[in-house]
């Protein structure tokens, strides 16, 4: 299997998934190259320690898959970048490989435009019965794609099947999450209860883990990064920011808090007493729907008394934390590889009217970044100076 990844998030998750195949499988991961590409540092830390993947132009690794030869290439990318590669970069390789596609975290609602990006893919790879069940109503009712298969979020680290109680610590851990949420002042808010936390409780070491530096591309991009905001607001109280390795700092925990992020499911995998926020609300747009009756749900102000808890076993058995007989993607990803012949999954993008947004995708995967940030920014200043004439 050939695994390429475009981002962070992506690329964790496909090193993750990569280390749950079966014994005896030859794997190899590389990082395609975007704009939103991970850094030196965030590449080793998505790898923990294994070989550290090289970053690679689309063509070098069409060369690497020609060259090669795959019996499957997991897409751990974006979702136009998946399109792109499937459709565009590498439709010719012969004989076809496997593509294998999903989505690294919580996708719950199941939306449209997830399945529409990854329908020339033959596996679509999800984490929950819920996801699997909405994934499922969408392709029967959009066409187009091959099967949707169930597999345990790898990085979730339990025992027995089940959330592991770990010792308790001296940390409260605040996961940030990249796109909500999205009102300046409401970041500032959390920062503010935090920092009450910390004054209530000196015992504790509040700690923002932060998804990226500052400087650093992530999946989505963050307006209003949460340390560059600490130090405009004159650094108020007392909190660390931290990047790198979210499971290290879960290992020293006492409390878990997030507006929406996965990890608060590697926290409950390791039974740290979590709280998911929602003074900003419980919907689809706040990514926190999926919590509810997870009895984690709370408020800024149970943050600043340390009001945290354990998730709902009933919540856990339907969302992610599924037995490991239900898991089927790999059975899936067997029967497709040994299958011949094998009808390809038929993309729902392959109209000549998408067939421009499939050029700007290219241009993200061929074009080096700084080259493409250049050409934007001649773009937008050549529109500003066309809009000054009229």
């Amino acid at each position: 299997m050939l695994a390429v990844a475009d981002s962070d998030s992506y690329l964790k998750w496909a090193a993750c998934l990569l280390g749950d195949l079966p014994s005896g499988c030859v794997t190899e991961l590389v990082v395609v190259r975007t704009p939103i590409a991970p850094s030196p540092e965030q590449i080793a830390a998505a790898v923990g320690g294994r070989e550290v993947p090289p970053v690679l132009s689309a063509r070098s690794v069409r060369r690497l898959a020609e060259r090669t030869q795959p019996d499957v290439i997991l897409l751990a990318c974006t979702g136009p970048v998946v399109d792109v590669l499937v459709a565009d970069v590498l439709n010719e390789l012969r004989p076809r490989p496997v593509f294998v596609s999903g989505l690294p975290g919580i996708s719950v609602p199941a939306t449209e435009k997830a399945w529409l990006f990854r329908s020339g893919c033959d596996l679509f790879v999800v984490h929950s019965e819920r996801e699997v069940a909405e994934f499922s109503e969408i392709a029967a009712r959009l066409g187009g794609g091959g099967a949707v298969g169930l597999a345990r979020l790898p990085f979730l680290r339990t025992r027995s099947g089940g959330p592991a109680a770990v010792p308790g610590g001296n940390r409260v851990v605040f996961a940030t999450q990249a796109k909500v949420p999205r009102v300046r002042e409401q970041r500032e808010q959390i920062l503010l209860s935090l920092a009450e936390l910390a004054e209530r409780r000196p015992e504790l070491d509040v700690v923002v883990k932060l998804r990226a530096l500052e400087d650093e591309r992530q999946t989505h991009n963050e307006r209003f990064h949460y340390q560059r905001l600490w130090r405009e607001m004159g650094e108020p109280g007392r909190l660390t920011f931290a990047a790198g390795s979210m499971q290290e700092q879960l290992e020293l925990s006492a409390g878990f808090v997030t507006v929406s992020s996965t990890a608060a499911l590697e926290a409950i995998a390791m039974g740290v007493p979590s709280l998911v926020l929602n003074d900003f609300g419980v919907s689809a747009e706040m990514i926190n729907l999926v919590f509810e009756g997870s009895d984690l749900l709370g408020s800024l102000e149970e943050l600043a008394e340390g009001g945290f808890r354990l998730a709902s076993p009933a919540w856990c058995a339907a969302n992610y934390f599924q037995p490991a007989e239900r898991n089927d993607w790999s059975g899936l990803l067997t029967g497709l590889v040994i299958a011949r012949p094998r009808t390809p999954a038929k993309s729902l993008l392959d109209g000549p009217e998408h067939a421009a947004a499939r050029r700007r995708a290219r241009l993200r995967v061929e074009v080096p970044p700084k080259m493409l940030r250049a050409g934007y920014r001649a773009k937008r200043r050549m529109r500003r100076y066309l809009k000054s004439l009229t």
